[in-house]
């Protein structure tokens, strides 16, 4: 049985410490914030909507991948477009991500294939791109283990000599991502503290999408994930999640105080996760059907597009970039049919740099046992 939240519980923190910072409204018109401010063009904007509107496409493409039994499973993103796309390319080619498992804008942003993404939900491989590549870490599976991760990459950032130098083209900064029910794992507040008392140039990228799974923000926490931050000795912004401009200005400001050698900030993107946590979600059995179309009004894409729409974007445009959006689709759909079945027995190969006596072993019993079946009528 669930306990009653107290009424004074002030999670959305209305007019107080944490104001969300926005620049452009769920209407679609541009407003200011005394400081913070996205200085891009309409082209720049353009640009951000192409990136929003392919991440919406992989996701639906997957998602029918895994209803056609393609894909054992999905993680959708849904709703969370904007804070995506908007802190990915506030990133330079040097800097690093850490993703949790739905980060497939940023991989986007990142110059990641996205076909790249469906291995692993096939289950055919653990990541299918290079990190080092694309300053992109493999997706974690264990919540919250990424902030630790990403905390030693940062502070190795810093004892590497390549944070402080007023140089656009040296210093780099990392980037955390987990979601709202992550902040209740110890990993995540070990990281905050170990950032802050090393000082290490590291962003927190909390997308609070307000469930996880199937736990409200309110059955863990008192107040805004924002407010965390202060415990620790940095600043936490709260930014309105589904408006791309102002994630993107948010992001831009954090990552270079980082770079800067100025320490880690924590980004809470309060936003909403229009659909299930995963395909094997129902989340009608934990949240009313009338808060999903409330969120609906604030469509991180629909404000860019009505934006653009006034400012004169043709037609032509959109249409184009429907095309380009099919074409994805197409790949998409190519290539995950096209992944090959791995070879277990190369997953002996990469426990140890070096390997083992034991291992060597194992992986002779294995293929033995397996071509034991070599020529058995099914």
């Amino acid at each position: 049985m669930n306990t009653p939240v107290p009424d004074t519980y002030v999670a959305d923190d209305p007019g107080g410490a944490f104001p969300l910072v926005q620049l452009l409204t769920p209407e679609g018109q541009r407003v200011e914030h005394p400081e913070f401010s996205y200085d891009g063009d309409l082209m720049s904007i353009r640009d951000l909507y192409r990136d929003l509107f392919l991440m919406r496409r992989i996701g639906f493409e997957a998602h029918a991948l895994q209803r056609h039994g393609e894909l054992g499973l999905w993680a959708p993103a849904q709703g969370q477009e904007a804070a995506q796309i908007g802190s990915g390319r506030a990133l330079r080619p040097q800097d690093f991500a850490f993703p949790t498992y739905r980060e497939h804008g940023v991989a986007l942003c990142r110059g990641i294939d996205p076909a790249l993404l469906l291995g692993l939900f096939r289950g055919v491989e653990l990541g299918g791109w290079d990190p080092a590549e694309h300053g992109f870490a493999l997706y974690s599976i264990v919540i919250g283990a990424q902030t630790l991760h990403a905390t030693g990459y940062a502070m190795g950032l810093t004892l590497d000599g390549a944070v402080g130098h007023n140089d656009p083209e040296r210093d780099a900064a990392v980037i955390a991502y987990f979601g709202d029910g992550a902040t209740s794992q110890g990993s995540v507040n070990e990281a905050f503290d170990w950032a802050a008392v090393f000082n290490a140039p590291v962003v927190f990228f909390c997308q609070n999408n307000q469930y996880a799974i199937s736990a409200t923000t309110e059955r863990q926490t008192r107040g805004p994930i924002a407010q965390r931050a202060g415990g620790f000795g940095f600043r936490g912004i709260r930014v309105d999640g589904n408006d791309v401009l102002a994630c993107h200005a948010v992001t831009t400001v954090a990552m270079q105080k980082a770079r800067d050698g100025e320490g880690p900030t924590l980004i809470e993107a309060y936003t909403y996760r229009m659909g299930a946590h995963t395909t094997s979600d129902d989340p009608s059995r934990y949240r009313d059907s009338a808060e999903v179309e409330t969120w609906k009004l604030k469509d991180p894409i629909e404000r860019v597009k009505r934006y653009l729409t006034v400012e004169g974007t043709s037609q032509e445009f959109f249409d184009e970039l429907e095309a380009e959006a099919e074409e994805l689709g197409k790949h998409l759909r190519a290539v995950c049919k096209a992944l090959p079945e791995p070879d277990l027995a190369a997953l002996f190969d990469q426990v140890y740099v070096d390997g083992s006596p034991e291992l060597v072993e194992q992986k002779a019993q294995y293929i033995a046992y397996r071509e034991s079946f070599e020529g058995t009528p099914a």
